[in-house]
């Protein structure tokens, strides 16, 4: 075992010497910035883990290291005064030292539903084959986890991990995980996408059925959790339990997005900007011209008014019971606005002579089955299109007389906003980052992680869009 020397090379490159190896880039969470390309990377490539090569005049020159073992290494400079060699380099997400064992973390349990959630050390187990351990650092609260916890999902297990809206980085992947690395910049995927199944081979669907049986059990594809806590098994859920430092996740069941992208905010596109958003473009496929309504003015409600926008909608009425959330609306595209509330008769009814006849297309963001009937009776006979993205409690039943539908209104759902998810998210993740979707302004909240019940009364009570939980830096 012997030293291998590192010797900085001379100029013009006095700029990759680094006084202080430990610290990190702007805006990433895992490189400690650059080291000199050494040729013993082929002599030892064991010492060191690494990613990018970085080039000037098209000369390899240095490489950004992920972790090393500098012990084995003397370190040679030409820059005057001493040279302190960094401590072990072992970035968040990327420990080559957890790989393959039980890591501790903090995570919010669900015990039972209809209470507080309790945050609690658990034991995240290894990924097995075709399953990827990530490092969150940030994740949504969305109305979904609401109500799961209150008993309402037919689906609900307790007790659970919830949580759908994180990004994070890969920590360590199982056998057979060719398409993600250590390090790799992520969002967990609600909606998995094999690419093999009949669901993912039709472009009709985003609807990925490969692992919707053990997802919708609460356990990974071998039926197993890889959680537990107090000695309990502790259930996934929606396959992607972001409220856990660590979680694990089907290898299917992720998007390798812009490692640039700021996580505290691309974190929302995992469900509720995305299902919005692609209500209205993917889902309605809303034209320009378009008279729409939205029926609802949270996030997705705002997200589904974004993408109206997008499609060249000239008239988005936004109704919501609470006239605080119409300003912000406006940002978003929505063009006016009515409460119910201050109506005599039903909205269905307003919307119609508003409309000289019907929306084009309507879609209903709350989960009311009362308002997804008004929503459908609101658009135009002959053409008008009716989505229902808001979800329902469990043994509720809609219902509408069956001559609106023969006269050519369509009723339609839709999940994920219709997206193909490991094939478009990185896309939209782009969108953002390029400044062609909003993200940022959906966010008017950031806690700690240990302030996760305080976010849902944010949510319950309408004072937050969206609350993002972090669990650290980013």
């Amino acid at each position: 075992m012997g030293i291998y020397t590192i010797t900085y090379p001379p100029a013009p490159y006095p700029a990759l010497v680094q006084p202080d190896w430990g610290s990190i880039e702007p805006g990433s969470p895992r490189y400690p910035g650059l080291i000199p390309y050494p040729t013993f990377v082929q002599q030892a490539p064991d010492l060191l883990l690494f990613d990018n090569f970085h080039r000037r005049d098209d000369v390899v020159v240095s490489l950004n290291v992920l972790a090393c073992d500098w012990s084995r290494f003397e370190v040679r400079t030409s820059v005057q005064g001493p040279f302190v060699a960094p401590p072990p380099f072992r970035p968040e997400g990327t420990n080559m030292e957890t790989a393959g064992k039980v890591i501790k973390c903090k995570a919010a349990v669900a015990w039972e539903p209809g209470k507080p959630l309790s945050i609690e050390e658990v034991e995240v187990a290894p990924p097995k084959a075709h399953e990827v351990r990530i490092k969150l650092f940030a994740t949504g609260v969305c109305h979904t986890d609401a109500y799961t916890l209150s008993g309402s999902d037919p689906e609900g297990l307790f007790p659970v991990i919830l949580g759908h809206e994180g990004a994070g980085t890969v920590e360590s992947v199982g056998e057979g995980v060719t398409s993600f690395k250590p390090g790799d910049t992520v969002i967990p995927l609600y909606v998995p996408q094999c690419g093999e199944c009949k669901f993912c081979k039709n472009p009709k669907t985003n609807l990925c059925q490969k692992i919707r049986v053990t997802q919708g059990q609460g356990l990974l594809p071998d039926k197993t959790s890889r959680f537990t806590c107090k000695g309990k098994q502790i259930f996934h859920f929606m396959g992607t339990s972001t409220f856990s430092e660590y979680t694990v996740v089907a290898d299917i069941s992720l998007a390798k997005v812009n490692e640039k992208a700021p996580l505290d905010k691309v974190c929302l596109l995992g469900c509720g900007i995305s299902t919005g958003y692609g209500a209205a473009l993917n889902t309605a496929k809303v034209e320009p011209g378009s008279t729409c309504a939205v029926f609802g003015l949270g996030a997705v409600g705002l997200a589904a008014i974004m993408g109206c926008k997008v499609a060249g909608a000239t008239r988005i009425i936004g109704i919501d019971i609470n006239p605080e959330k119409f300003e912000k609306a406006k940002e978003f595209g929505a063009t006016e606005f009515v409460n119910p509330k201050d109506q005599s008769k039903p909205i269905q009814e307003v919307l119609v002579e508003m409309t000289d006849g019907g929306v084009d297309y309507s879609f209903e963001c709350i989960g009311n089955v009362q308002i997804m009937r008004a929503a459908l009776e609101a658009c135009h006979k002959g053409w008008g299109q009716s989505v229902i993205i808001g979800v329902a409690g469990a043994g509720q039943e809609i219902s509408t007389r069956p001559f609106q539908l023969v006269t050519g209104r369509v009723w339609k759902g839709t999940a994920f906003g219709g997206w193909k998810s490991v094939e478009s998210v990185p896309k939209l993740v782009e969108d953002y980052m390029n400044k062609k979707l909003k993200v940022d302004e959906f966010v008017t909240h950031t806690l700690p992680f240990d302030q996760i019940n305080e976010g849902f009364e944010l949510m319950h009570s309408g004072k937050s869009i969206r609350t993002v939980l972090t669990f650290g830096s980013a």
